[in-house]
């Protein structure tokens, strides 16, 4: 019976591996298509080796500048989220105030809200600041989130409190504390949310085709959506400059898994 037991699970985890795997080989198949072949009823499932879609997607996109202006925005989404959800975590973890637990609890109350609902205050308030068709309008409202402070919460709770006593008694301050002694040993941490914001602000399409209307301003998931045209979508085209889009992300996932996952793992430990 015990012997079963680890067949049946690598038996499920084999085919929940290529139900995954499937809709990114699919991906590829298509890419590779004419479009009568990729519409075709039923659906081919070889490729034709249409390279030349992937030529089409940089003669029908400005490319090049979504790229960067997608690099620019995530970066930019990523480097303010590991700043300031950091310090509010760190804030609600260990700083002792009046207020605390009903702050936090307000805090965790947005993610309740849905996100849609904030779209008219931003856009008016982008509007207002004439940050329209401009890459900090895509930028600024992505720089903190009730769950990157939830998250790094969690982690710097799970940190023993015998460091931050002994750096009290060599004189540190609490930024001093946060800065050079909290940070550090939070890194998993910090990895897993960067981790997830870059996916979130990479993947991102309705706000950039909220604010943004220019297509050498827009990031390349606004730009892949115009593609899709009224009457007629390219597919292979469409799927060759979705695939382009998304090796950037898979690429950064795969080289900081080990960190993500452990970091992931260590915010679940003490509540």
């Amino acid at each position: 019976m015990s012997e079963r037991r680890p067949l049946g699970l690598h038996a499920v985890l084999i085919i929940s591996s290529l139900l995954m795997v499937a809709p990114f080989a699919w991906q590829i198949i298509t890419s590779l298509k004419t479009l009568s072949s990729a519409t075709a009823v039923p659906p081919t499932f070889l490729p034709e080796g249409r390279w030349d879609n992937y030529a089409k997607v940089f003669d029908l996109l400005p490319f090049g500048e979504q790229f960067l202006n997608t690099v620019v925005m995530a970066a930019g989404r990523v480097a303010g989220q590991v700043l300031f959800c950091s310090m509010a975590a760190y804030a609600f973890a260990r700083l002792r105030f009046p207020g605390r637990n009903l702050l936090f609890g307000l805090f965790l109350s947005v993610l309740m809200v849905p996100p849609q609902l904030f779209v008219i205050p931003q856009y008016q308030i982008m509007s207002a600041l004439g940050w329209l068709n401009s890459l900090q309008a895509i930028i600024v409202p992505g720089l903190f989130s009730a769950f990157g402070v939830f998250l790094l919460r969690q982690f710097f709770l799970g940190l023993p409190r015998e460091i931050e006593e002994a750096a009290r008694l060599d004189g540190a301050g609490p930024w001093r504390i946060y800065w050079s002694i909290m940070l550090p040993l939070a890194r998993p941490g910090l990895v897993a949310l960067a981790v997830l914001t870059l996916l979130w602000a990479w993947n991102d399409l309705f706000w950039p085709l909220v604010v943004n209307t220019d297509p050498e301003k827009m990031t390349l998931s606004a730009g892949l959506a115009a593609l899709q045209g009224q009457y007629q979508t390219d597919y292979p085209v469409l799927m060759a400059g979705s695939l382009i889009a998304s090796l950037p992300v898979i690429a950064v996932f795969v080289f900081l898994q080990r960190q993500f996952i452990q970091g992931i793992a260590h915010t679940g430990t003490k509540g």
